[in-house]
């Protein structure tokens, strides 16, 4: 999407010649279908594993033990679907991926109070099947939506994915008085069916086979090269680890505590956590159509203003104050991620977006468990109050720091787009940063 001061090609031409709106697009509506089909059935996973644990049908340590497993299959599954998508049809990794964790699902529901084993097994095959059609998906979007509506396009998955997140406990809660929660594991299986069997074609054909092609290891390592031909990616892939493996972390694991122990109730918990989304859902709307002058810098300020979730829980304060910072951390999650996404898919070479994807998603991701498992044993040595503090610090500095690299001002690596605020055509002769 551009991202000089002018309007958008979609914006500036005569009504009768602009764009039509992504949301009339029937091969959008298919990818959106199923983008949003597979943000479901992720978030779902763990949610009806917890209420298989009220039940007693599973253990806590057996709820660890299968989420556990099913990160340990993401993990394993993005780097390898990043080459293959790239490789290969996007299309076709997408189906793949949503045939095994729909394969999944019914092993999950057998092992239920049978065997953890196998539900260790089919949770990592679900984790394999989830990180495996995260960069496929993303880079079949760039096949699928011209460059003038992937940020509308990207702003309205993400504003998919908000709202399930939103209305989803509600109604898993309610579906779970009438059905037993292996039927709700199988439900997540149609889910994936969803995901894998409703996305179209993409516009382009899968790349011809070369007569002899470089191995596996050799085109990941291309990948990487592409991504850091782009300083803006790497800087902005940076702070957004950072933000998510300390601040995310750190108020997953504190806003429980200081909701009960502080406040006495779960209700702070609910309500900032609704808030949140809420926000998040407001701030998908707004970027949908607004373009900033400086885009980049836009979305590493949104993502900075995540400080003000775990900042908000140092000291006792009224719980509207932490509801208000968590809505505005919403907010500023989506003038990044939606900025983020688009930059990546207009400037990211279109034969390597699968892998550059893959690295995204396996560190910003990927990395997270490891901040949940460290911020606990923080908490316990040195005091939620210290840990909440330097998360706060680290959330506000990241994006500082990552906005300061070259090509970071309008995640663009064009000497132009530096200069003027003008996008760098795809495909273009790489060019200096502007000084």
């Amino acid at each position: 999407m551009a991202t000089s001061p002018a309007l958008a090609p979609s914006e500036t031409g005569p009504p009768d010649k602009r764009p039509r709106s992504v949301l009339l697009d029937a091969a959008f509506l298919r990818l959106w279908t199923g983008t949003t089909a597979s943000g479901l059935a992720t978030w779902a996973l763990p949610f009806v594993l917890g209420l298989a644990v009220l039940d007693r049908s599973l253990s806590a340590a057996g709820l660890g033990l299968v989420l556990a497993t099913r990160t340990a299959g993401f993990l394993a599954a993005v780097p390898v679907s990043g080459v293959l998508a790239d490789r290969h049809s996007r299309r076709g990794v997408v189906l793949w991926s949503g045939l095994a964790a729909a394969t999944a699902a019914p092993l999950l529901a057998y092992g239920l109070g049978r065997s953890l084993t196998l539900m260790a097994i089919a949770a990592a095959i679900a984790g394999a099947g989830q990180g495996a059609c995260r960069p496929a998906f993303q880079a079949l979007a760039a096949e699928v939506v011209d460059a003038d509506r992937r940020q509308q396009a990207n702003a309205a998955m993400t504003l998919a994915v908000r709202a399930t997140t939103l209305a989803g406990p509600t109604l898993t809660a309610l579906l779970a008085v009438f059905l037993d929660t292996r039927v709700l594991l199988l439900g997540i299986g149609l889910l994936w069916l969803t995901a894998a069997l409703v996305p179209g074609p993409g516009a382009k054909s899968a790349p011809a086979a070369a007569p002899q092609r470089a191995s596996f290891r050799a085109e990941f390592v291309d990948g990487l090269r592409e991504a850091r031909r782009h300083p803006w990616f790497l800087a902005g892939l940076g702070a957004l680890t950072a933000v998510i493996s300390t601040g995310y972390s750190a108020t997953g694991v504190a806003l429980p505590l200081v909701s009960r122990d502080r406040y006495g109730a779960e209700a702070v918990l609910a309500a900032a956590m609704t808030a949140y989304t809420a926000g998040a859902l407001a701030g998908a709307l707004l970027v949908a159509r607004w373009r900033p002058r400086n885009q980049g810098w836009t979305a590493l300020a949104g993502l900075a203003v995540y400080g003000f979730a775990p900042l908000s829980l140092v000291f006792p304060v009224h719980p509207a104050v932490i509801v208000a910072a968590y809505a505005i951390a919403g907010v500023g999650i989506e003038l990044f991620n939606v900025p983020w996404f688009t930059a990546t898919q207009r400037e990211v070479d279109p034969g390597k977006l699968a892998r550059v994807s893959s690295l995204d998603f396996m560190l910003s991701y990927g990395l997270a468990p490891l901040g949940l498992a460290l911020i606990a044993p923080a908490v316990e040595a040195f005091g939620v109050q210290a840990v909440l503090t330097a998360c706060a610090l680290v959330c506000f500095l990241a994006p500082v720091v990552a906005a300061l690299a070259p090509t970071a001002r309008h995640f663009s690596r064009g000497a132009a787009a530096e200069a003027s605020g003008a996008p760098e055509a795809p495909g273009a002769p790489e060019a200096k940063p502007a000084p």
